[in-house]
């Protein structure tokens, strides 16, 4: 199946894609590579999953903010390349995790969006490198930020 097809399948539904909040772009073409800048658990127009793990959030809610995360992500691409079928596979994940000093499972909560990609392009495409970071906090003490590299199918111009 392809990525758009395992989209469908799920019947997930894409937040708006978010907007810079400062001076960078959020998406970015470099010859067959894609990056993606941070992005944050968006749920429609301005409004964040906010919280830090381990205080506010549980591992739980915090991978599920991760998946959110994934999700935005995947509206940037579609909205600036049209399909998610341009994607060839993913690259490189970073997660950052806001969570308290006692958490320690950065990695499970980065899961959320690693799985939510392997679902869309598969085991081998959809499982880049990695990694999961703690932090003491984030923009907004939103949970998590996630940027991301992507390898494109086809150049585009």
């Amino acid at each position: 199946m392809t990525p758009e097809e395992n989209f469908a399948r799920l019947q997930l539904t894409l937040p708006p894609p978010p907007e810079p909040l400062g001076v960078y772009k959020p998406f970015l073409v470099d010859g067959n590579y894609v990056y993606v800048s941070g992005h944050g658990p968006l749920i429609s127009k301005g409004n964040f999953i906010i919280g830090r793990i381990g205080e506010q959030l549980t591992a739980e809610e915090g991978k599920a903010a991760a998946r959110q995360v994934g999700l935005a992500i995947l509206a940037t691409l579609r909205a600036n390349l049209g399909s998610l079928n341009k994607i060839e596979r993913v690259i490189k994940i970073l997660g950052m995790v806001n969570a308290t000093n006692q958490f320690h499972q950065h990695p499970y909560i980065i899961n959320g969006c690693s799985e939510l990609f392997a679902e869309i392009w598969g085991n081998d495409a959809g499982i880049g490198v990695r990694s999961a970071v703690g932090m003491a906090n984030l923009p907004d003490n939103i949970p998590v930020e996630i940027e991301a590299m992507f390898k494109l199918a086809l150049p585009i111009n």
